[in-house]
């Protein structure tokens, strides 16, 4: 007999499995998956219903053709499911950081009240493909006036609708009354179009049957840090901020690397926090299949299947917010802030990137591409254009990272640092060295076989190549990974950015063979002018850093300078030419990113300005030691240097004096604030410590829950 109701619940756990306890598993958890994306199935099983299929949705021109249809079908699926609201749901630029879940959206009634007062459908076709907002608040750069406030939103149709809790949710891209882009997706697409037009054009030439189309698909790793969320309330700046401004470090972080892949501890709530996470993520579309323990302590790191990009980057915004909603109901906070604390690894969300046409021909496996076309020389010429818009366009790929929190995480010997080049691999180099010299011989990547001289483990074959994690841009074997991107990112201008210059030489390619030149050729040419963006050697050594700088590859240390790159000549010609951006939403996209940057840096100071008076300063007085003038001190300093960035002349010198004031004045302060810390007793530190807030193995409790009363 149970004894009481504590017990009850306890064997009841034990028998429905549940998150947070090891237990076996089965498939039935999966039988939801996707249920809430109107695709595939469940898009079928509706439209169905009303003369249509799901073949429908494969067309754009649906958004003509059949938008009554779609509509209706959509409103059946919502209530059918418990949803009753719309929105259409975009990416406002500039909301890294700051806005929760990056997106903008207006939730409408799908229902109203006719003068009888009963419930009728107010879903129609034109309701679905289009809406107008109020753009007015929305970062624009100059892209409109005060007296033009009209945002309009039209939907993708490259990426499904979902639905999630009571609202269906129509992936959108906004713009102004002129067609000037005011969000991060419309830059995207107009990029997705420049490399479908200029890839086939090129490809068609090597021989490949490009009918289908061609697209870029992505994986993004996504890192992020949970911590105690009674101790994230005992921390202002990672409240406002994300990220820690002070704090001395505990007596233990990474150093012992025994966090990276460590067992998820049922022991405390991150492991029940990850599950629920993956749980709702799979009912939308989500293929979240990977979680683990990152390198820093209380670090981990989700990791989806690919897809195209567009979707993949939808689904990665609704996964860092998921993580945000999800984390307190276990007593956790998220952070998604690329560096939150000082001396262990900060976050990133690695960008993995590849080219394929739409029936499946990867572009950047040589043995698909060489099987699709019959010519062993396509892979070499693909490769040799896009190692000649890397090093062409080095700059650009460094000002699409140059998120504010990457400041303090590149080349930190955890993050490549901000020099652009790109590792191949000895064979691949090899194999792109014989071709500039003339082989036409095909590339047949090594393997090698590991024997352990044991008899219980029989040997294995390995990749030739092993990973080479300092370079911000290394080939993986049919696909390159931008390491360098930051975890809080939305990477739509990241994808953009690789897009736009790999079309570039395509077109570029495509054009001297029309006018009669040898597609070989151009390639060796190509690999000539631009190998020394090639580099497989170790990143983060200062030799080699120096060795790359002086041979002319792309090095920007400074990421508001980076950003600074957008409107330059080269680049404005470049995105004006391939149908990207114009001349004016390069400005102006640029004078955003920058205001972004100052305006993080801004809340990062006022709140170490809190954190002093409110804080700092009364501990140290109440102890009576710690440099109390030196503190007092930094209360000005930081109020005049934000003084002097609301006094500059233009967005440009704010992010720069911005810049010293955080990467200068601040770090300075810190030390002291840190200095402060070390002496102050623990019972007069009112302020959370890294102590408290990295450890969950070390201060998670749970209460016992016995079986029977005694």
């Amino acid at each position: 007999m149970i004894a009481t109701t504590t017990a009850a619940r306890a064997l009841a756990r034990r028998t429905i499995a549940p998150m947070g306890v090891r237990t076996m598993s089965s498939l039935q958890a999966y039988e939801e998956y996707g249920k809430n994306v109107f695709s595939g199935k469940v898009a079928e099983e509706y439209l169905s219903k009303h003369g249509a299929s799901g073949d429908v949705l494969k067309d754009p021109t649906w958004v003509k053709t059949h938008a009554d249809v779609v509509a209706n079908a959509v409103f059946d699926w919502a209530i059918d499911n418990g949803a009753n609201v719309y929105c259409h749901w975009f990416q406002p630029m500039a909301s890294s950081g700051v806005r929760h879940g990056q997106s903008g959206q207006v939730q409408n009634m799908m229902l109203e009240f006719n003068s009888d007062g009963e419930v009728v459908q107010d879903f129609k076709g034109k309701t679905l493909v289009k809406g107008e907002t109020d753009g007015s608040s929305y970062p624009n750069g100059g892209l409109r006036g005060t007296h033009q406030a009209g945002g309009y939103l039209a939907v993708d149709t490259s990426s499904p609708i979902f639905l999630r809790g009571d609202t269906i949710f129509i992936p959108s891209i906004f713009v102004s009354y002129y067609g000037a882009a005011l969000d991060e997706k419309t830059p995207l697409l107009r990029a997705n179009s420049a490399l479908n037009k200029q890839g086939s054009r090129l490809l068609e030439k090597l021989g490949l049957d490009v009918s289908s189309g061609i697209r870029t698909n992505i994986g993004l790793e996504q890192e992020i840090f949970l911590v105690p969320r009674e101790a994230f309330y005992k921390r202002p700046d990672l409240q406002m901020a994300g990220r820690t401004v002070i704090g001395k470090n505990a007596p233990r972080g990474q150093e012992m690397c025994d966090h990276y892949m460590a067992p998820l501890s049922s022991a405390t709530p991150a492991l029940a926090c990850m599950q629920e996470i993956q749980d709702e993520c799979w009912r939308l579309g989500i293929p979240l299949k990977t979680r683990h323990r990152e390198v820093a302590p209380n670090q981990f790191e989700f990791a989806p299947l690919y897809g195209s990009n567009t979707t993949q980057i939808d689904q990665n915004l609704m996964v860092m917010q998921i993580i945000e909603e999800i984390a307190p109901k276990h007593g956790l906070a998220a952070l998604l802030q690329e560096k939150p604390f000082n001396d262990i690894n900060g976050s990133g969300k690695h960008n993995n990137w590849s080219i394929a046409t739409n029936d499946g021909v990867n572009l950047l496996d040589p043995d698909s591409v060489i099987a699709a076309s019959g010519n062993n020389q396509a892979f070499a010429i693909i490769m040799s254009a896009i190692v000649a818009a890397i090093d062409e366009h080095g700059d650009l790929m460094r000002m699409a990272i140059a998120s504010p929190g990457n400041d303090f995480r590149l080349g930190a010997c955890e993050a490549p640092p901000a020099i652009v080049s790109t590792y191949l691999g000895d064979d691949m180099t090899n194999y792109l060295a014989a071709f500039k010299e003339g082989s036409e011989a095909k590339y047949e990547p090594g393997r090698k076989t590991l024997d352990l001289g044991c008899a219980e483990v029989l040997p294995f074959e390995v990749p030739a190549e092993d990973r080479n994690r300092t370079s911000p841009f290394p080939y993986g074997g049919a696909r390159f990974e931008f390491r360098a991107v930051g975890s809080s990112q939305n990477v739509s201008m990241v994808n953009t950015v690789l897009n736009t210059i790999t079309a570039e030489k395509f077109g570029e390619f495509a054009d001297r063979i029309e006018a009669g030149e040898s597609a070989a050729d151009i390639a060796r040419e190509a690999l000539g002018k631009h190998w020394k963006v090639i580099f497989n050697g170790d990143n983060y050594d200062e030799a080699n850093q120096t060795m790359l700088t002086e041979s002319g590859v792309w090095r920007i240390d400074s990421g508001v300078e980076a950003i600074a790159t957008l409107s330059a000549e080269k680049n404005t010609t470049l995105f004006e030419k391939m149908g990207v951006l114009s001349s004016e939403e390069c400005a102006a996209r640029q004078d955003i990113l920058h205001e972004h940057y100052t305006g993080t840096v801004e809340m990062e100071a006022l709140s170490l300005v809190d954190m002093l008076n409110q804080h700092i300063i009364p501990s140290v007085k109440a102890a009576g030691v710690g440099p109390l003038a030196e503190l007092e001190s930094a209360v000005t300093t930081i109020k005049g240097a934000v003084s002097d960035i609301h006094a500059a002349p233009n967005a440009l010198e704010s992010a720069r004096l911005a810049r010293v004031l955080r990467l200068e004045t601040m770090i300075s302060i810190r030390e002291t604030c840190d200095s402060a810390e070390e002496v102050v007793p623990a019972n007069l530190w009112t302020l959370a410590t890294y102590k408290e807030l990295l450890f969950l193995d070390s201060h998670t409790s749970m209460d016992p829950e016995p079986y029977f009363e005694e």
